[in-house]
């Protein structure tokens, strides 16, 4: 039997599954935080949160990576990234590895590229010689960084071509055409880049408050 509802697209689902989670996870901590001071005992209530808490991690994770498609970055990154996200304490690159059950090279690799883009931080503990690795926690911090290697890739490249195919003569019909297109084009993309030089060097504050004030 058909559904007569509009179907969700995979990105929307995926941003309705990390809704969902969130809201667990905050009821999660909100239940923990009431059984501050108290000795529990381990009981089959206590063994059911756990596993509540590993399924909705495992979930957060999944969803991650699908959405993280629609910023530009691969799945297996995104995936490495909500890991660390998440994670209390500092993890090792065996720990992702055995965590997400990926080869090392993979592990390595996409840990590299999130220190390229500037999401996860590289730390040194005094006596050890392993390195571990802590996700930046600010999400606006996220998020600029997420708009700068996305504008640094993908935006800068075009506005350079733009810039430059601009310059064809305009003695015919076709390149007046050309010409036309490509200035309304040039003229738009310049534009969002201001836009987004502007929003990177916002505050964070700032986005918060216009964004909050967006969504009410």
């Amino acid at each position: 039997m058909g559904s007569c509802g509009p179907q969700m697209t995979d990105g929307e689902s995926s941003r309705s599954d990390l809704v969902r989670i969130f809201q667990y996870l905050l009821k999660t901590k909100a239940a923990n935080s009431h059984f501050i001071g108290k000795k529990l005992r381990h009981s089959p209530t206590t063994c059911t949160e756990i596993m509540d808490v590993k399924e909705a991690k495992a979930k957060f994770i999944e969803s991650w990576g699908k959405m993280a498609s629609e910023w530009g970055i691969n799945r297996s990154m995104a995936q490495v990234h909500a890991l660390l996200l998440i994670s209390p304490e500092p993890l090792t690159a065996d720990q992702v590895m055995e965590e997400l059950d990926i080869a090392r090279g993979n592990a390595n690799m996409n840990i590299r590229a999130l220190l390229d883009w500037g999401l996860v931080h590289k730390q040194l503990r005094p006596g050890e010689r392993k390195e571990y690795f802590s996700a930046e926690k600010d999400m606006w911090t996220v998020v600029r960084q997420i708009i700068i290697n996305r504008k640094k890739r993908e935006l800068d490249p075009m506005l350079r071509v733009l810039d430059e195919v601009a310059g064809v003569e305009e003695n015919c019909p076709e390149s007046e055409h050309f010409c036309t297109v490509v200035r309304d084009i040039r003229k738009f993309s310049h534009k969002a880049s201001q836009t987004l030089d502007s929003l990177v060097k916002a505050e964070s504050n700032w986005f918060t408050h216009t964004f909050l004030s967006m969504v009410r």
